[in-house]
């Protein structure tokens, strides 16, 4: 079976083609992938427009060889959510094929799985727009702990705002190499001391508007004093942002773990590229006797890919979605979904 999948849940426009020759085992055919950037720096509108089917040739196939169409019905931005289901309808109907709606966590989670090779881990799906804690039981994705306002990759994106960071190729990105500065320049390789932010761990969740709202004030009162952020003021502030945000992370997935027995911790999302993450993370599935499944930017980032993935295991027990009834949500919960393809 193949199947293509349309993401589209914020400024990444995803086109994804995949193969499930033994149903579970996926073969990528293609992985295009469209970010619009404000200001834009190139035509977005034309890039969109050209990706499905550049994503066609790209894996030489042809319109009857596809089974079915995947997109994501949510959770995500409004407006972009629309545009996709919209384009995936149209293509569904002109094509003659049909649909599957794709809930976009659960995409990450199993792509995550698939490239990984992780068999039932603990995830932590960080993005800027998520950011929960989920372990899977009796075919549904619980919700062990999640945000409790922003999400941790919004968190590093407001704040790369504040600091005049530019958008290019990511926000989170390059806070994450300003960080970086702030370890390096260390005499000794001592550690860096922390900026006073505040640690929000309220049970299984955590809360980031707190530590943004502080970070900027430390920001502004800098600001104030020199006229200009210094760079090393600046990588200071970001290294601050990072440990702390992470440390409740960390935290949360680590209780996790214990609650459910689970050795395994799987990061995915957006945010799950970063590589300070991914240490940290490590450490602590080291010390629990455990491992951490990673991915790279092709797959922790927003892609068609793990769209048509998801949609082809759903498929492949039966789930379809009428056109009359593709529609799209901004609120679509990681649990609501009946995992049917999993029956460990």
């Amino acid at each position: 079976m193949i199947a293509l999948g349309l993401e589209g849940s914020a400024n990444k426009l995803g086109v994804g083609l995949i193969s499930h020759p033994h149903l579970e085992t996926p073969i990528i055919l293609a992985n295009l992938r469209h970010t619009f950037v404000s200001p834009p720096a190139r035509d977005s509108a034309q890039g969109h427009r050209e990706a499905p089917p550049g994503a066609m040739r790209q894996a030489g196939v042809r319109i009857e060889d596809v089974d079915c169409i995947c997109y994501t019905k949510g959770p995500g931005m409004g407006a972009p959510l629309q545009s996709v289901a919209l384009a995936a309808r149209t293509l569904a109907m002109l094509w003659g094929k049909e649909l599957v709606g794709v809930n976009h966590c659960v995409g990450h989670i199993e792509m995550g799985r698939a490239i990984t090779g992780a068999t039932n881990p603990v995830v932590l799906y960080v993005s800027g727009g998520n950011t929960q804690v989920i372990a899977y039981s009796a075919q549904r994705y619980r919700i062990f702990g999640e945000t409790l306002d922003i999400a941790v990759g919004n968190c590093l994106d407001r704040f790369a705002r504040t600091l005049r960071i530019p958008n290019e190729p990511a926000p989170g990105y390059n806070i994450e190499q300003l960080a970086k500065k702030a370890v390096a320049s260390s005499e000794g390789g001592e550690q860096v001391e922390l900026l006073d932010l505040p640690y929000a761990v309220k049970g299984m969740d955590c809360s980031f508007s707190g530590i943004l709202a502080s970070a900027d004030i430390l920001a502004s009162e800098i600001l104030a004093k020199h006229g200009t952020i210094p760079e090393p003021q600046k990588a200071l502030l970001c290294h601050s942002l990072q440990e702390t945000a992470f440390s409740m992370l960390v935290e949360i997935t680590e209780r996790a773990m214990a609650h459910v027995g689970a050795s395994q911790v799987l990061v995915v999302g957006g945010v799950g590229c970063n590589e300070r993450l991914q240490e940290m993370m490590g450490l602590m599935a080291q010390q629990r006797g455990g491992e951490v499944y990673k991915t790279d930017e092709r797959f922790c980032i927003d892609n068609g890919i793990m769209i048509a993935h998801a949609g082809l295991l759903a498929y492949g027990t039966g789930v379809r979605t009428r056109v009359e009834e593709s529609t799209c949500t901004q609120r679509y919960r990681t649990d609501e979904v009946f995992v049917g393809w999993r029956d460990d």
